[in-house]
């Protein structure tokens, strides 16, 4: 507990014109403790301190300049944030007073959880990060009570397999993870954690690949996304960076000479460089773009390959495809994508590259 007790005996004792020698006499005691107690340096006892309240006619609390702390859940939960975000070394210890006060509620038993997560992991603390999966594991129970949508099972899940490979238990980590891992979710963490917690290089092999197609495709859809948003905003220098960036990261992992999904997914990057080359008055760039767009469709049309074999890096894929769901061949993909955008000037150079009405 805080007080602003030496500040205030001194403030009170000068409000009323005294000298330290003055209020010494008054309250019985020597000079060098009043001193003290201004300093800081000692505690008068409680029977002096409700004399002094007494004497300067005000509370003890007003003294002591105690304010009560408010506990409501709503209060507490700030104060531990505020604890997390500055990583303040009091974080632990208030979160398990906040668990005493607050056992069954789902907010606090979550950010109590996270604090002894974050703590225990920067510190080594094995036994804090034991606590942390306690907790992370009660939250679970108490899930019907959460109404923050950016909180899931999946994250805490995650949480307490994280909290386990940090504690050494990293096999059991990868099986927790298994054991929840719908629609592959933690595919990359399973592989992760198989291949450098477990020494299970061939093991992880299937999940890590799986992992690479699927943050491929999230990062080239993100890319269109984005240097499309970009576009439009008149940002077109960002917007061409960034579908150039992709279509270098796209051709890093493509196998030499194999036609394949890769090539769908560059030939629309390439039709949306072509439309912002044409924003830019770079007429010349956007022909070369959009005539690779249709050279990339024209050869993965040649003879189509879904298999994602076709990409460098991906080991026991047998049973991966992947598939653009644009069109029933890759030139009528990039037509869709032109006639979507809506772009006059794209539409009449597509036309004459292709000589299609």
């Amino acid at each position: 507990m805080e007080t602003r007790l030496a500040e205030n005996i001194r403030a009170f004792r000068k409000q009323r014109g005294l000298t330290q020698e003055q209020l010494a006499e008054v309250l019985g005691v020597t000079v060098g403790a009043v001193h003290k107690w201004e300093k800081k340096l000692s505690v008068p006892e409680l029977g002096l301190i409700t004399e002094m309240a007494d004497f300067f006619d005000i509370s003890v609390d007003v003294l002591l300049g105690y304010e009560m702390k408010d506990n409501s859940l709503k209060a507490t939960l700030g104060r531990l944030a505020g604890y997390l975000n500055a990583e303040a070394p009091e974080g632990p210890a208030e979160a398990e007073k906040a668990l005493k006060r607050f056992p069954n509620s789902f907010e606090i038993v979550y950010m109590c959880a996270v604090t002894f997560m974050v703590f225990g992991g920067k510190n080594h603390d094995e036994a804090m990060l034991n606590r942390a999966i306690e907790q992370l594991e009660r939250s679970l129970l108490l899930m019907p009570q959460n109404t923050d949508r950016k909180i899931s099972e999946i994250g805490i899940y995650a949480y307490i397999a994280t909290a386990m490979i940090m504690t050494g238990r990293g096999e059991e980590a990868a099986e927790l993870m298994k054991e929840h891992n719908k629609e592959g979710i933690y595919n990359d963490q399973i592989g992760m954690t198989l291949s450098l917690f477990c020494g299970k290089p061939e093991e992880a092999q299937p999940f890590l690949s799986e992992a690479l197609l699927n943050a491929l495709s999230t990062i080239n859809q993100t890319v269109i996304g984005k240097a499309f948003a970009f576009s439009q905003c008149g940002d077109q220098d960002s917007a061409e960076n960034l579908l150039r960036w992709g279509l270098n990261m796209l051709d890093g992992i493509r196998r030499p000479d194999t036609p394949g999904y890769l090539d769908q997914a560059c030939s629309c990057l390439n039709t949306l460089l072509a439309r912002v080359c044409l924003k830019k008055g770079l007429e010349g760039e956007a022909r070369e773009a959009l005539a690779l767009a249709c050279e990339q469709a024209g050869r993965f049309d040649a003879q189509p390959n879904y298999d994602a074999r076709s990409f460098r890096y991906i080991a026991g894929a047998e049973s991966f495809s992947l598939h653009i769901l644009l069109g029933r061949t890759a030139r009528e993909s990039i037509a869709y994508i032109v006639r979507l955008i809506g772009d006059e000037a794209l539409i009449n150079l597509w036309k004459e590259l292709t000589h299609e009405e």
